[in-house]
This record gives C-alpha cells, sequence and structure tokens, in this order.
C-alpha cells in the first residue's frame, strides 16, 4: 500500500461546544476537504466504553438479553460499560461484568480497542476477553438483562443471522472471541 494520507486527509481548523452534559458532547468541527472546500461537520464524543467476553471451558459465552428502549429492539449482549475518569478500561470491564450478571471473571486480557462510528462519534470501545467466572452474587443497581445465560460459541452464528444478537460491541467482541479461541484461548 502507498502512503496517499495527504491526499486524502481532512483538516481541522477548530472545533466549537454545541452541547455538554455527563452522557454526551456534541460538537461542531470546521474542517476543510482535499481541495480546498470548508464546512462545518458535527461532531459527537462520548466516554469510552470496556466490553467483556466471558467464556467457560466448555466454550460458552455469557450473555444477557436485553431491551433498547433507542430501536424498541431486544437482542443478547456482553457485559460492559462507560469507562469512569481514570478508570483503567480492564477494571471497568471487570465491575461491569459482576454488576451486570453476578459472575466475578477469574482474569481478562484486552483483544482490541475500535470506534464503533468513526465518521463522526468519538468513543473509543476497548474489548477484553477471559476465561472462566465465579457467580459471586445477585447483578447489582437497576435491572440490566431480562436474562443471563451460558451460551454455547457454537450457537452465535445461527442468533446473529436471526438477528437476536446486533449491536457493534457485541458483535465485535463475539468475532474477535472467535479468533481467539482458535489461536491460544483453547488452554
Amino acid at each position: 500500500m502507498g502512503d496517499d494520507t495527504e491526499l486524502t486527509r481532512w483538516v481541522v481548523h477548530g472545533e466549537r461546544l454545541v452541547y455538554d452534559n455527563r452522557w454526551i458532547r456534541l460538537g461542531l468541527a470546521d474542517v476543510e476537504i482535499p481541495g480546498g472546500e470548508r464546512f462545518e461537520h458535527h461532531v459527537v464524543h462520548l466516554d469510552r466504553a470496556a466490553i467483556a467476553v466471558v467464556l467457560d471451558k466448555q466454550d460458552r459465552v455469557l450473555l444477557m438479553w436485553r431491551h433498547r428502549f433507542v430501536f424498541d429492539r431486544w437482542g443478547w449482549e456482553l457485559p460492559g460499560g462507560l469507562v469512569e475518569a481514570g478508570e483503567d478500561p480492564m477494571l471497568t470491564a471487570l465491575r461491569e461484568v459482576e454488576e451486570e450478571t453476578g459472575y466475578r471473571p477469574e482474569s481478562l486480557e484486552h483483544l482490541v480497542s475500535y470506534q464503533p462510528m468513526a465518521g463522526m462519534v468519538d468513543s473509543e470501545h476497548s474489548l477484553f476477553v477471559g476465561r472462566g467466572a465465579e457467580l459471586v452474587g445477585r447483578p447489582e443497581g437497576e435491572v440490566e438483562a431480562d436474562r443471563i445465560e451460558w451460551v454455547p460459541m457454537a450457537e452465535i452464528p445461527g442468533m446473529v443471522a436471526r438477528g437476536d444478537i446486533w449491536t457493534s460491541g457485541t458483535l465485535v467482541g463475539l468475532l474477535q472471541a472467535q479468533v481467539w479461541l482458535n489461536g491460544r484461548g483453547r488452554g
């Protein structure tokens, strides 16, 4: 691959804040695209998120059946949540698994970090994977899920095809976990 980054690089001349609260910051970036055209482009800034793929020795994954009101849709999701200021994303993932499911992972390791909608949203997602978890209690706080189940990884492709798994973090996490399992995660 050639280095053509200068041919397609957008230049950002600044950004002004339009809206700001605990959950979302909306800005208008003053950008210039190749060829010289200059305009304002919306940019959404969200906190980072950490998501965990917890597997047991039988290659089952810990999933939660959740309703998402924005879409009025149900689906299976991996546990995860927002990274608090100054918090290590791995600690976020460990904390969220326990809070949302009642299970405490034995350990986690970093799989991948990605941006789910890079065209206008800044919200880094860090994915972690680990084997084994101990049931230490009931999920805490607000109800996060209707059901919490250990689902065989072999069933995941069918669940995706039926639309039972449809959120980006869960899709990317399960795909990366399968790669991990096919590599060094079998032990």
